[in-house]
């Protein structure tokens, strides 16, 4: 099939390679490159990076609502759209272009967690399980039918990381599947029960209250590691946790109960993993060789 791909980060990546190798890929689309590092300068997207590497062409403009990207878009002929994180909103034009419409990946299953940050919003949430799903595009925010789903189960230390990558190549998987059984596949339209949206993440939500419950601090440490990291602070610098689990114990919320492992307002958490500023992350052993402990943190 002639296929147009649209995403732009890390988690993108695997699918545009997964869609080079089984199809013709026209034309690869993703936002422009942004000022990043010491200097600012623009730097490339993680999805354009790896289109150059595959001699595909890239387009990046800023928006897809002008008439010239809406006539570039169209003039490529495609057969479909494949679309995972994309970052842009695609208007009526652009998702009619395609011949069979526009596919978007979607890493959470449909109604639940519809939005900008499904997988942090599972763990947060306590989710067991979370997966992809194959959806047809549609004006609404991720309100299109699905035409493939699978599921995949959440494990009590799991990551935001570690979900983003499973998630990421079972997305790759579904949807070379999917382009192969299109004219088969049957447009399940999603239901209204369980429907839930995935607020983008708030820096401000990443500040550790060792008064929550430790289920709480836990899921938060896990639900934003890598990014933004949950952090607290270690006398006064501010520290990420990027890994943990429940851990037996109690006391005063904050109290270091022995290592790393931290009281809650109810139960514990012992932390796997910590960054302190401009270092590199440690496991819990390592990082405790080099940091000298307050009875509590903040």
């Amino acid at each position: 099939m002639r296929v147009v791909f649209m995403g732009t980060p890390d988690f993108s990546v695997p699918v545009l390679r997964a869609l080079a190798a089984a199809h013709e890929v026209v034309g690869v689309w993703c936002q422009p490159p942004r000022p990043a590092g010491r200097g600012k300068q623009p730097r490339p997207s993680p999805v354009q990076a790896a289109a150059e590497e595959l001699g595909l062409p890239v387009h990046h403009p800023v928006s897809l609502r002008g008439a010239e990207a809406l006539a570039e878009l169209a003039g490529m002929q495609a057969d479909v759209a494949v679309v995972v994180a994309y970052g842009l909103i695609l208007p009526q034009a652009a998702l009619d272009a395609p011949r069979f419409g526009c596919l978007n990946i979607h890493a959470s299953l449909l109604p639940r967690w519809r939005g900008a940050a499904p997988i942090q919003r599972a763990i947060l949430a306590g989710d067991t399980e979370t997966g992809i799903c194959i959806m047809q595009m549609e004006a609404g925010l991720d309100t299109g039918p699905v035409l493939m789903r699978e599921a995949l189960p959440i494990g009590p230390e799991d990551t935001a990381q570690d979900l983003h990558d499973r998630l990421s190549a079972m997305g790759a998987r579904l949807i070379v599947t999917a382009l192969d059984r299109l004219p088969d596949l049957t447009p399940e339209p999603q239901p209204e029960a369980g429907l839930t949206y995935a607020a983008k993440i708030d820096k401000a939500e990443a500040r550790i209250d060792w008064t929550l419950p430790a289920v709480e601090v836990d899921r938060r440490i896990r639900g934003l590691s890598p990014f933004p990291g949950a952090w607290c602070e270690i006398g006064g610098e501010r520290v990420k946790l990027l890994r943990s689990r429940l851990a037996q114990g109690a006391g005063t919320p904050g109290q270091v109960l022995h290592g790393l492992t931290i009281a809650c307002g109810t139960g514990a958490v012992e932390v796997l993993e910590a960054q302190r500023e401009g270092k590199r992350a440690l496991p819990a052993a390592d990082f405790l060789r080099g940091a000298a402990l307050p009875d509590r943190l903040g």
